[in-house]
């Protein structure tokens, strides 16, 4: 978490929560959802407003965290703004070199591999649960060929529940 984060919270600790303004899709972009598009309908039938700028997209995934009962949030000052996610709080980005990121450019390493009832790739690692970004499934497919992971068959909603993952944090 930035320091500049860290102050602000220290100087005001009683800031209320935010949720429904800002989503993290399965692609790994995030979107800010005002009062309009919300109203307009659910995340992710609705996206919103694609964030584009990169100092801020980098200020957001320096400051992504989640609390004890496994909601995402983004910790703006002292403000916590709470992440609707279509999937997974993590999207894993594979390279040719043998490496996995997250889409906050985190390394990391897979324990497991599942296959939800939507043909979706997750893997758990020490960062928590994600999933493998859709321009990536070539290379998962060669990693699964050569035994680097061994999928099994899991419902999103019992991965969820295995990994305490809220998909859509309400105050």
């Amino acid at each position: 978490m930035d320091a500049i984060v860290e102050a602000a919270l220290k100087k005001w600790p009683n800031v209320p929560h935010c949720y429904g303004w800002l989503a993290l899709d399965a692609r790994g972009d995030w979107y800010m959802r005002d009062e309009r598009i919300q109203a307009a309908g659910p995340f992710p039938r609705v996206k919103g407003s694609r964030i584009e700028h990169r100092k801020l997209r980098e200020f957001i995934e320096r400051n992504y965290a989640h609390d004890e009962a496994g909601a995402w949030f983004f910790q703006n000052g002292p403000q916590r703004v709470y992440v609707q996610l279509e999937i997974a709080p993590w999207i894993w980005r594979l390279s040719e070199d043998g490496t996995l990121r997250s889409h906050t450019g985190l390394p990391t390493e897979a324990s497991a591999a599942w296959l939800d009832e939507q043909g979706h790739l997750l893997l758990s690692t020490p960062l928590g649960l994600g999933l493998v970004h859709s321009q990536d499934m070539h290379l998962a497919a060669q990693w699964v060929e050569d035994g680097r992971w061994q999928p099994e068959e899991r419902s999103l909603a019992e991965l969820l529940a295995q990994h305490a993952v809220q998909l859509n944090p309400q105050p």
